[in-house]
């Protein structure tokens, strides 16, 4: 049986859904009657397609769940995680300007988990750079978001890495 982590982090942009919420769509954002997330243009937005499975599985499976946004658009963030109904599955949220450490360090202090008890997804190379120097298992997101194949990818080398795939 595989060991896995304690928290998953994600950042939001690029990871979760396909945009920047502070440059590509425009808040505030809102939900029609039949369910679908439009920004304040008309503009229809949504998530990566797995990533209400991902999110539900983790928190089956008793992993806490955190996010890391750098996003300036911190109100518009937390809109759409409502608005897709996934704020609900985040212990933390760490959503502001500023460095992915300086998230992370928080984010440490607030569980009390180990940074090697994490596993982090982002789309960006620097923020992978940065956090895995704090102990943390980093996994870089493709151009398809996150997807079920990269989260699995993403446990196994928490896996292997902190216990050596035991």
């Amino acid at each position: 049986m595989s060991h896995n982590p304690k928290l998953v982090v994600f950042d939001l942009d690029f990871t979760l859904w396909p945009f920047w919420v502070d440059t590509h769509v425009t808040p505030p954002f809102r939900k029609k009657s039949d369910g679908t997330v439009m920004d304040a243009t008309g503009t229809h937005i949504t998530l990566y397609r797995d990533v209400p499975a991902i999110m539900a599985q983790l928190h089956g499976e008793g992993i806490h769940i955190a996010a890391a946004s750098r996003t300036g658009e911190v109100a518009g963030a937390n809109q759409l995680l409502d608005l897709f109904h996934l704020q609900h599955y985040f212990s933390i949220k760490e959503i502001y300007p500023g460095c992915k450490v300086t998230h992370f360090e928080r984010i440490q202090k607030k569980s009390g988990i180990p940074y090697s008890e994490m596993v982090f997804f982002d789309d960006e190379t620097r923020n992978i750079k940065d956090v895995s120097k704090l102990g943390v298992t980093c996994v870089h997101i493709g151009h398809d978001g996150m997807t079920t194949k990269t989260l699995e990818d993403g446990l196994e080398s928490f896996a292997r890495r902190t216990h050596g795939g035991q």
